[in-house]
């Protein structure tokens, strides 16, 4: 079953993010979070959301030495 939410910690390794980012990405309202108690839930769907908007890496093949 897939989750509804996240923790903080929960959205970092699904992610693998770092908590500062998770931080950053709430405070600028990228990712939906909510109030249950005293603890944060990041809403799963916001999340991967998020990712899916991304870019998508573009990445060089290394050089071969002559």
């Amino acid at each position: 079953m897939t989750p509804l939410t996240y923790t903080i910690e929960g959205a970092v390794q699904a992610t693998g993010l770092p908590r500062t980012t998770i931080y950053e990405l709430l405070g600028k309202q990228q990712i939906s979070g909510i109030k249950a108690g005293r603890r944060t839930l990041i809403l799963a769907d916001s999340v991967q959301s998020y990712l899916a908007n991304l870019p998508a890496a573009t990445i060089a093949a290394p050089k071969r030495a002559a």
